[in-house]
């Protein structure tokens, strides 16, 4: 499994207010979710009108798939809005995660919670009792 993150660093020249400005990221942010498979959100520069930062996050199980989508997301914010919107910063940062993960020996989530309900749950409800039994009256 690979787990990209890309930073785009944003410069709105035309925006007059933050009305407009937040318009016009909206606008972005909606046309990306759209089109792509990503997550998307304004992450910093909130109050600022000429400034934004958009973290985009994408999951795959192809470095080079990943890496791809994150590249047309970059472009395609560029293209939007007629120049409206330029990107003056890009950071890309792709992490891999083993098969490992989630998965102890082989075993399916079923073998999983089988093999916890012959002595996991079980055992600590008994324990409570006798706990209980041993305090006597206290409560």
């Amino acid at each position: 499994m690979f787990v990209g993150v890309l930073r785009l660093t944003l410069h709105l020249p035309a925006p007059g207010s933050l009305k407009s400005k937040r318009h016009l990221v909206r606008s972005a942010v909606d046309r990306v979710k759209a089109r792509y498979n990503v997550s998307i959100a304004e992450v910093a520069e909130n109050d600022l009108w000429q400034r934004s930062v958009l973290g985009i996050a994408a999951v795959g199980n192809e470095h080079a798939f990943v890496n791809e989508t994150l590249d047309k997301v970059a472009d395609f914010v560029a293209s939007m809005h007629g120049g409206q919107i330029l990107v003056t910063g890009r950071d890309v940062e792709i992490v891999a995660y083993g098969d490992h993960l989630g998965a102890e020996s082989g075993r399916t989530l079923a073998e999983a919670e089988a093999e916890r309900g012959e002595g996991g749950r079980d055992d600590v409800g008994d324990e409570g009792e006798e706990d209980d039994e041993d305090g006597g009256g206290e409560r």
